[in-house]
C-alpha cells in the first residue's frame, strides 16, 4: 500500500512544482524552513555513515529485578540506498561521507496514521469559531458551506501540514481525504497533487472517506470513482447516526473495498448499543473475508471505551485474531480508551493527529512522541520500564527499540533509514520530556533538521 508512486504520478502527470509562499497560523511557524536538505548535502544521504549516533543496549535492574534504566552506547551507522547496512560498535573505518550525531539518540520514525490534512485551517488564518453542541450532521452541514472556500488552497496547506509533521518527526501518513458531493474529486486531487510533490521526503497512504455519509449523502458513485485514483483504503462514518443503516451502510463500504482491492478505515464516533453492533458487524464481515484480514481498521471506535469491559475484552481478543486495528487519538476526559487491553489481545495499535486546526477542533500539534505521552499520562506508565513500552504507538508495526526483554530488536542491518534523532539518553526520557527532534530521516535521507543541529 505504501507504494503507489507510479500509478499516482500517471494519474498527475505532474512534476515537482513549487507553492506559493505559506501563511502559518501560530502553530509550528518555522516547520518549513529547514525541512529539506540543501543540494550538496543530499549527494551525501546516498551511501554515508552517521557517526556518534547513541542507540539502546538494554535495560539495568535492581535487586527485584526492576527496571531501573536503560543502558546505551554510542555507534556508527552505515546507510546506503535508504537502508541501514550495517552498525559498526564505535568509528567506522569506510571511507565514506560522514555526518555526526554528536551523541543525540536515535529512535524510530514517527507516523501519524489519522490526519485529515485535505481541509485544515493550518497554513492560513487562525479559526476557533463556536461550535458548542454540534451533532455530527450539523458538522456535515457546516462543511458543506465551507469546503468551497477550503478547495482553492487545500493543496497548498496540504504541503504546509507535511513540513509540520516532518519537523515533528513523522516521516510518513495515513491520509483521511473526503469523498463528498460539494467537493467531488477535488479534495482527492490537490492531496495527490500535494503529496505527489513531496513524494522524495514523504510517505502515505490515503483513505478516501465519506465525510458526509455513504448513503447520506449518495456517495457510493463517488467513492467507487475515488478507489481508481491511487487511494489504499474505503472509509465509512457512522452507519447509523448518519447514515440510518448500519447493514446497508456497512456493506456498501465492505463491497467498494473488496471490488477493488483495497483495505478498510472507518470513522466510528458511536457509542454503544449502535456503536457496539457496528463493531460486531465488522468483526462479522472481515472474518467472512480473508482478503480484509490484517486490512481494517476501525478510527476513534469509542464504544471500546464505554461498553461493559467483559464484552469489551471479548470484541478485543476477536479484534486481535482477524487483524482488525485499531487507529486512536488518544483522547482524554470521558473517553479514555482501553488501550491496554486492546495490547493485551494483540490488536494493532495507531495513532493520529485528527486535525490540526479546523473546523473540528484546534489542537493537533502533529506530535506523535506526544501522543505516546499522553498514553503513559493517562494509563499511568511512569515507571522506566512503561515509558519505553509507550512509544509503540507511535511507529511502524509498533517497534520499539528494546523488546521486554531488554534484546535490541532496532535498528537492525536491512531496517529501513526511517529515524529520528533527539537530545534524550533513553527512549523513556524522550517519551516524558518531549525533546525537540533534531533531525529527520526518510529512506536515509535527511528530511528535517534542526539549526542547532546543522551548525553543531
Amino acid at each position: 500500500m505504501e507504494e503507489n508512486l507510479i500509478s499516482r504520478k500517471k494519474f498527475l502527470g505532474l512534476g515537482v512544482a513549487a507553492t506559493g509562499a505559506a501563511l502559518f497560523s501560530g502553530i509550528g511557524a518555522n516547520a518549513a524552513s529547514q525541512v529539506l536538505p540543501t543540494v550538496e548535502e543530499d549527494k551525501i544521504l546516498g551511501d554515508y555513515i552517521l557517526s556518534n549516533v547513541r542507540l539502546e543496549d538494554g535495560f539495568e535492574h535492581n535487586e527485584k529485578n526492576e527496571v531501573i534504566a536503560t543502558k546505551t552506547s554510542l555507534y556508527s551507522l552505515h546507510i546506503s540506498n535508504g537502508k541501514i547496512k550495517n552498525i559498526i560498535s564505535g568509528k567506522s573505518d569506510l571511507k565514506l561521507k560522514t555526518i555526526d550525531a554528536k551523541g543525540l539518540l536515535m529512535l524510530p520514525g514517527l507516523r501519524d496514521m489519522h490526519i485529515h490534512i485535505d481541509k485544515t485551517y493550518y497554513g492560513g488564518t487562525w479559526n476557533a469559531a463556536p461550535r458548542k453542541g454540534y451533532t455530527v450532521k450539523d458538522m456535515i452541514t457546516l462543511e458543506q458551506k465551507l469546503i468551497p472556500q477550503l478547495l482553492p488552497n487545500s493543496q497548498r496547506k496540504a504541503e504546509e501540514a507535511i513540513k509540520l509533521m516532518q519537523s515533528k518527526g513523522s516521516y510518513f501518513a495515513r491520509c483521511q481525504c473526503n469523498i463528498d458531493p460539494v467537493s467531488g474529486l477535488k479534495s482527492l486531487e490537490h492531496l495527490l497533487t500535494a503529496l505527489e510533490n513531496n513524494k522524495d521526503s514523504f510517505g502515505w497512504e490515503i483513505v478516501a472517506f465519506p465525510q458526509h455519509g455513504i448513503l447520506y449523502s449518495q456517495s457510493e458513485p463517488l467513492l467507487r470513482e475515488a478507489a481508481k485514483m491511487g487511494v489504499d483504503f474505503i472509509g465509512g462514518l457512522d452507519p447509523t447516526n448518519v447514515d440510518g443503516n448500519l447493514e446497508k451502510s456497512l456493506d456498501t463500504m465492505f463491497q467498494i473495498a473488496l471490488d477493488n482491492k483495497k483495505g478498510i478505515d472507518i470513522h466510528l464516533h458511536e457509542s454503544p448499543p449502535s456503536g457496539k453492533a457496528a463493531i460486531e458487524y465488522i468483526i462479522k464481515r472481515t472474518e467472512e473475508n480473508k482478503e480484509l484480514q490484517g486490512k481494517t481498521y476501525i478510527s476513534h471506535g469509542f464504544a471500546l471505551a464505554r461498553m461493559d469491559a467483559k464484552d469489551m475484552e471479548k470484541i478485543a481478543e476477536q479484534m486481535g485474531n482477524l487483524g482488525i486495528g485499531v487507529i486512536s487519538t488518544i483522547p482524554f476526559g470521558k473517553t479514555i480508551m482501553p488501550i491496554p487491553a486492546l495490547k493485551k489481545y494483540g490488536v494493532k495499535l495507531m495513532t493520529g493527529t485528527d486535525s490540526i486546526v479546523d473546523h473540528w477542533q484546534p489542537f493537533g500539534t502533529c506530535d506523535m512522541l506526544e501522543k505516546a505521552k499522553i498514553c503513559a499520562q493517562l494509563y499511568g506508565w511512569t515507571d522506566e520500564f512503561s515509558l519505553s513500552r509507550a512509544l509503540h504507538i507511535a511507529t511502524k508495526d509498533e517497534v520499539l527499540p528494546l523488546n521486554d526483554s531488554g534484546t535490541r530488536v532496532w535498528p537492525v542491518s536491512g531496517d529501513d533509514a526511517d529515524f529520528i534523532l533527539v537530545k534524550a539518553s533513553c527512549s523513556p526520557e524522550a517519551v516524558a520530556r518531549l525533546p525537540k527532534r533534531e533531525g529527520v530521516f526518510f529512506k536515509g535521507k535527511m528530511i528535517y533538521k534542526t539549526s542547532e543541529f546543522l551548525n553543531s
